[in-house]
């Protein structure tokens, strides 16, 4: 039987009896008795959990990044050091500064969700980002305040210095194992793509591990044990981006906050949906490749990668083979991956000069919120018409899926209002999109056809003879 080793505010730490999908959170309240650790929503929602994981960095260096301990996993942590908001003072009981400006700006009243801002300010202020109010408010997007209001909490933020925590950062707590066996539970945590796939085609029906930020939520409220769950956590060839001047190509286990530079230098629309996507402290852990292959119809990436004609790149020990993402998508959560198939990289070709490419999301909330619809749209004009348009969808259908009838309509006509007069039912003919608590089937159509109507006047410098409604 191997164990798990990290480090715990600088202490640590060796568990051999842990069930391997014990979420963090419930190790630190239940186990590790550090209840300044809150469980608020325990879906990754509202912040109170947050902690720091020093996490490895592209140059090799470990940076602390706050998560969602209500979502991580017990073994997610092995190899690495941890810190709660106990580890933030000095030994000698000091407060850390983070700590005294949330005093000093009044920033704290019942103290229930303090703990998860403390814990997402020290993360903020170690990363040297400028302290304006935009980059504080989207810092703090995944934290929720109750009762304080955030005014005082920003105060905070930009009077804290960046000092290090009491506990002090370890470099790393140890090698994480390859495996972690608990009753009838297994964990894998292969290091190379070829342990990968094999440890997936001996146990096909096993749950690939990206970040969690979905599974996560299968253990943390229906309290799921999962039989054998296999890691890409460590896998080296997943982790890496690169960009051949012809398609950026993002590895399967690669963080959206990894990937933010490369798609801000290429696909900036995309990097500010991305940025929309849950919080800091889901985008830490959280991975594109996941996003994908849970297939959800209101999955943010998908419909983007579509539009994109990106190709979803699978391999398995019989060999890699590449899926367009239009195809990739087979039905209501289903994926054209086989069971021994895992995600290896997700190739998107680089847009050409006089492309461009723009994704909108509709939703209740800006920040962290489901899409009520997306649309995302590949657009090339020349000559005053539409040399190419891809459009995808989310939200509107079982599926993800293109806007073909609007397509094939669209392509080699003016680039006008005009040419946009049947677009409502051009979009019905594409979709009959459902009726729930995030909006109508009408007003999915609506919608729809709409962003169409926006893409139009922002391209062409406000152009508009039709009707604008939303």
């Amino acid at each position: 039987m191997s164990a798990l080793c990290f480090q715990l505010n600088g202490r640590t730490v060796v568990e051999d009896r842990v069930s391997p999908t014990m979420t963090l959170l419930d190790y630190l309240r239940l186990k590790a008795r550090l209840t300044g650790t809150k469980e608020g929503c325990a879906e990754g929602d509202c912040g109170a959990c947050t902690v720091v994981v020093g996490l490895p960095q592209d140059d090799g260096c470990m940076a602390w990044r706050a998560v969602n301990s209500c979502l991580v996993l017990v073994p997610q942590v092995d190899g690495l050091p941890v810190m709660t908001v106990e580890g933030l003072a000095q030994p000698d009981g000091t407060l850390h500064s983070v700590q005294q400006s949330l005093i000093e700006a009044d920033a704290t009243q019942c103290g229930f969700c303090t703990p998860g801002f403390a814990m997402a300010m020290f993360a903020f202020a170690q990363g040297g980002e400028p302290r304006d109010d935009e980059t504080i408010h989207e810092a703090l997007a995944g934290n929720l305040c109750r009762c304080t209001g955030y005014r005082p909490i920003v105060e905070a933020c930009k009077a804290m210095r960046a000092d290090p925590p009491g506990c002090g950062l370890a470099e790393q707590a140890g090698e994480a194992a390859r495996e972690y066996r608990q009753g009838a539970q297994l964990y894998l945590a292969p290091r190379s793509i070829g342990e990968l796939v094999e440890a997936k085609a001996k146990y096909p029906d096993a749950f690939v591990l990206g970040g969690g930020t979905d599974l996560g939520i299968r253990v943390s409220k229906d309290r799921e044990a999962f039989p054998v769950v296999i890691s890409t956590q460590w896998v080296s060839e997943l982790r890496t981006i690169s960009d051949d001047q012809r398609k950026l190509i993002i590895g399967g286990s690669v963080t959206y906050t990894r990937a933010l530079p490369a798609l801000d230098k290429h696909f900036p629309s995309f990097a500010a949906l991305v940025r929309r996507i849950g919080s800091r402290q889901i985008r830490n852990i959280g991975t594109l490749a996941a996003n994908i292959a849970n297939a959800s119809p209101i999955g943010d990436t998908i419909p983007c990668l579509m539009a994109l004609d990106a190709t979803i790149m699978l391999r398995s020990r019989r060999g890699a083979r590449g899926v367009k993402a239009d195809g990739f998508i087979t039905g209501y959560r289903k994926t054209a991956m086989e069971k021994d198939e895992i995600i290896a990289a997700i190739e998107i070709p680089l847009l050409k000069p006089g492309t461009g490419f723009t994704v909108y999301k509709l939703s209740k909330r800006f920040d962290q919120d489901i899409s009520t619809v997306i649309g995302a749209y590949r657009l090339r004009v020349e000559g005053g018409k539409v040399a190419e348009l891809r459009a995808a969808y989310g939200g509107m259908a079982a599926t993800t899926a293109r806007a073909r009838h609007v397509e094939a309509a669209l392509n080699g006509k003016p680039w006008t209002a005009e040419s946009l007069r049947d677009i409502d039912s051009l979009i019905a003919q594409d979709f009959q999109p459902m009726t729930d608590h995030r909006g109508t089937d009408a007003y999915r159509l609506r919608a729809a056809a709409n962003l169409i109507r926006r893409l139009q006047i922002e391209t062409t410098g406000g152009e508009q003879t039709g009707v604008w409604q939303l």
